[in-house]
């Protein structure tokens, strides 16, 4: 199966990217947990879950064109020293995240490559629910 090298780009980024998000949300839960604020741990957790879930989807693509998955360098995590300094951090991650798979989805839709399409547009709306999530938490709903 023959597949474009930069549809395999944007799935190794995106991978990428999302084990960097795992990373993060898992560390921030240990955070949150170590402060005592259990309710924020747990959600934390959660976003973690969810974003391997994305990493697992992309991974499965990846296998299924023949390509042995590899995320690259994860960057540090970034905890913050507050809850707000925390979710922010979160937010820049999941913004940086919908503009990567809006670009891999207009590379994905150009090379008329329909399934990787449709599983970055799905990554991509869970990415863009999550920045809502992220914006009503830091109005003051932290355990919403």
């Amino acid at each position: 199966m023959s597949v474009d090298p930069r549809t395999l780009g944007w799935l190794s980024r995106a991978l990428t990217h999302e084990m960097a998000a795992v990373q993060q949300y898992l560390a921030q839960s240990v955070l949150a947990r170590l402060w005592g604020d259990y309710a924020l741990s747990s959600q934390l957790r959660r976003e973690a879950v969810e974003e391997l879930q994305h990493a697992e989807r992309l991974m499965e693509r990846l296998i299924v064109l023949g390509i042995a998955p590899s995320a690259g360098n994860l960057p540090p995590a970034r905890l913050g020293r507050t809850v707000d300094e925390m979710l922010a951090a979160d937010r820049v991650l999941e913004v940086d995240a919908v503009r990567l798979y809006e670009q891999a989805v207009s590379h994905a839709e150009r090379m008329r490559d329909a399934d990787c399409a449709a599983l970055l547009k799905g990554i991509l709306a869970e990415e863009i629910a999550h920045v809502r999530e992220l914006d009503g938490m830091r109005q003051g709903q932290h355990h919403g």
